[in-house]
């Protein structure tokens, strides 16, 4: 069941929390970690999300996995997490205190989809054009490869879609065709 609200308030109190402790990086870095995880171990996921298992269960296993690998922050609160009974959300306050961490520091999330893998030049020089055509100073691109876009690319950010793919032009095509745009209408 998604909560964004909820999480978002137990992520806004953590980075909070960070900030005012001068720990924010080191949260971060917990909140990557924990993401990795999470996207790792569907299994850990469902564990979380589970009524069944217990609490205390939940929490030993949470401590097993992170460790000595995340400060005592956010050991702290993930073992409030636990208690409060909202460990069901904990991906959800994952990806949202990152999320809130990327506003802090301005950095932008740009995601880049291309038929192919892409070279780390190329990679660089997309990197620098987007800085330059948007007028973002900190962006973070995420690649994904699709075989289905036949060739070139989709760029997303900040609620942007940029789709110069092969496949929207095709489906751009079959969508003139369906609607006969070359056929004059005579009656």
């Amino acid at each position: 069941m998604l909560q964004p609200r909820l999480a978002g308030r137990y992520a806004k109190s953590l980075i909070d929390l960070a900030l005012e402790s001068n720990q924010l990086e080191a949260v971060h870095a917990d909140m990557l970690f924990l993401q990795s995880v999470c996207r790792q171990s569907r299994e850990f996921v469902s564990l979380m999300r589970s009524p069944i298992v217990p609490a205390d269960k939940k929490l030993a296993i949470l401590e097993a996995i992170a460790g000595s690998k995340i400060s005592k922050l956010t050991a702290s609160f993930n073992k409030l997490l636990v208690q409060k009974g909202r460990e069901g959300i904990f991906t959800e306050i994952i990806a949202a205190a990152i999320e809130q961490y990327n506003k802090i520091k301005d950095i932008h999330k740009v995601k880049l989809t291309t038929a192919q893998p892409i070279s780390n030049d190329l990679r660089a020089s997309i990197e620098s054009k987007v800085k330059a055509d948007t007028g973002l100073a900190n962006i973070e691109l995420e690649t994904v490869v699709k075989d289905e876009l036949i060739g070139g690319f989709v760029l997303e950010y900040d609620n942007n879609l940029v789709d110069a793919s092969v496949l929207r032009d095709l489906k751009d095509i079959k969508k003139q065709f369906r609607n006969n745009d070359y056929i004059l209408n005579i009656r």
